[in-house]
């Protein structure tokens, strides 16, 4: 399985399209087994999920997210996990113990700052 993390530096993004980048984490159940960094590629309407499909992601973990990419992540069966914070290997290892959920709240904007995880 692999996971992406939209980061800036070693932190979780606060938007996934305008990230630095991504930190890919490829788990064996509960055991990271690689991780990896891709640059983003350039935020473009509709490309990043088909991208990330493309190098085998399963989840994308971003601080804030619009509808219509979760929409386009859901249609690549990748699952949308948004409202995320913190340092990037924490936020694996909460996934990996179950501890990470996602809000399911939606970026209009820029209205997510200062609002996930409240």
């Amino acid at each position: 399985m692999k996971i992406a993390i939209a980061c800036e530096g070693n932190y979780v993004s606060g938007h996934f399209g305008h990230c630095e980048g991504f930190t890919i984490y490829e788990l064996d159940k509960d055991k990271i087994l690689g991780k990896s960094f891709v640059e983003n590629p350039g935020h473009r309407p509709g490309f990043l999920p088909v991208f990330l499909k493309g190098l085998g992601t399963n989840v994308i973990i971003a601080g804030g997210m619009g509808e219509t990419a979760q929409q386009l992540f859901n249609e690549n069966d990748i699952e949308v996990i948004v409202c995320a914070q913190g340092l990037c290997d924490d936020v694996i290892e909460k996934y990996i113990k179950g501890e990470l959920k996602s809000s399911g709240s939606i970026c209009r904007e820029h209205e997510h700052q200062g609002h996930c995880n409240d």
